[in-house]
């Protein structure tokens, strides 16, 4: 049997970032995965998806060219190449990654793993191989979920995960999708097939797509969407789907009304639950609560020599956020404090045009009954915004009215995923407003809106009409 300190289970970004780390710190370290280094989050879900959303992207720039006094003619895409692209990106990342494995000195185990007891791990070798850690930790990651719709196992009914992985998925793009769910997923997915020319529908069950993220947004996006030819039912409960005529037809019922819509292809897009299949051997459990592996501040799960984070623990499900829980918790499990403060937490939409979320939402401050003072700015008064013929955007800040200190921001805007890291570093380090608005930066760029906007708590925004006094 061999032996380690620390057993890592899972080599997405969650649990390659934490073996990293804990070999970087001098643990002797093994890391087992089933599938592909990278995870969900390399093979099947952030780095693919945002490939394919840069192809929509571009291809629905070049319909817009000649407003930047270019001139095409038939310009086509290719599916098929936009599935080898992503998938040249996809396997030049894992390559990395597996290299880095290398150089780390650590142990890797292509195979599945069953825990038997608080230190014991079973690979599934055919030779049942048995490995001995001190330590434990599961970063297994999620699944897609699929609820219990009758039809969903109908043809061309697909998860995100077949979708990316299977170019043949999408045989009808050319038709029409209908996805289920306007959440993260379905709303990149939108974005993407919509550029592409596919008659879109988004079925959602909550009363607004994006639920959990500042209204506003929620507001902006729907109305972007709607424009570029996407239908969107909110309020609406799937009932089942059904094939008729060679098509999918989607029935739901929306305000106690029946409706039917059809569909060449359903995306299903949910959500995803976290993935503990096969995971613990027999007569062997940790404490679960719906289906999600229970852990304390430390990350630490009923058994103390076990850890467990990222998808797996339910908690928030992204991947940067299983990263810096991974580093944390191979810091812990070495003696040493966490390096990464874990409250503030970005969220990123890559949505054209891009979302982003850091701190307290407007109505999350309402129903904590913490005093707060906005300042926005609409991206039209801004230059480079102008230049690249961006949509309409904005960017909000919420400061505590009486510190001014930095609270929260919301953005929808080209680079907002990149842009929201300021409102981070703001938040994690307690600046105020006028703290945030004494930076210079650069001109023309997107991130001048960040100083209009903080500046526009006071009234004191250069680019904006005063504010009535």
């Amino acid at each position: 049997m061999k032996q380690y300190q620390l057993i890592v289970i899972g080599a997405g970004p969650g649990g390659y970032e934490a073996a990293i780390r804990a070999a970087q710190l001098g643990l002797s370290t093994a890391l087992v995965e089933r599938r592909q280094v990278g995870g969900t989050c390399l093979n099947r879900g952030c780095i693919p998806t945002k490939a394919m959303l840069h192809s929509a992207q571009l291809y629905r720039d070049a319909s817009r060219f000649d407003l930047f006094g270019l001139h095409t003619e038939n310009t086509t895409f290719s599916w098929s190449k936009v599935h080898d692209r992503k998938q040249e990106v996809v396997e030049k990342l894992r390559t990395g990654i597996e290299q880095l494995i290398r150089a780390n000195k650590i142990d890797f185990f292509n195979n599945s793993a069953s825990i038997l007891s608080a230190h014991d791990v079973q690979l599934d070798q055919g030779d049942e191989t048995h490995l001995y850690g001190e330590n434990i930790l599961i970063a297994t990651g999620s699944v897609p979920a699929r609820p219990p719709i009758p039809g969903l196992s109908l043809p061309n009914v697909i998860t995100s995960d077949e979708l990316i992985e299977d170019p043949s998925c999408t045989q009808h793009l050319e038709q029409e999708i209908l996805i289920i769910g306007g959440g993260v997923i379905g709303v990149e997915f939108a974005s993407v097939f919509s550029s592409f020319g596919c008659k879109v529908t988004i079925v959602e069950a909550m009363e607004r797509i994006l639920p959990t993220m500042d209204r506003e947004i929620s507001q902006s996006l729907s109305m972007t969407l709607k424009k570029r030819g996407v239908e969107i039912y909110t309020g609406a409960m799937v009932e089942k789907l059904e094939q008729e005529n060679g098509k999918l037809i989607c029935h739901f019922t929306q305000k106690g009304t029946a409706q039917s819509v059809p569909a060449a292809q359903v995306l299903v897009a949910i959500g995803r639950r976290p993935n503990t299949e096969g995971l613990f051997g027999e007569g062997f459990q940790l404490e679960m609560e719906r289906g999600r592996i229970v852990t304390d501040e430390h990350f630490r799960t009923s058994v103390d020599s076990i850890y467990a984070i990222g998808d797996v623990t339910a908690k928030i499900q992204l991947a940067h956020m299983a990263s810096a829980q991974g580093i944390c918790a191979a810091h812990i499990i070495a003696g040493k404090e966490p390096p990464i403060q874990l409250n503030t937490v970005p969220g990123c939409i890559y949505t054209d045009p891009e979302i982003a979320s850091v701190g307290l939402t407007e109505e999350e401050a309402k129903q904590q009954s913490i005093p707060v003072k906005k300042g926005k700015f609409i991206m039209t008064g801004n230059g480079r915004s102008l230049i690249d013929e961006q949509e309409r955007g904005f960017i909000k800040v919420l400061a505590h009215k009486d510190t001014d200190v930095i609270l929260g921001a919301q953005l929808m805007c080209s680079r907002a995923t990149d842009l929201v890291s300021e409102f981070s570093t703001a938040i994690v380090n307690g600046l105020t407003v006028s703290q945030l608005a004494s930076v210079i930066r650069p001109h023309p760029t997107f991130c001048e809106a960040i100083t209009e906007a903080v500046e526009d708590v006071h009234g004191m925004a250069i680019h904006l009409a005063p504010k009535k006094r």
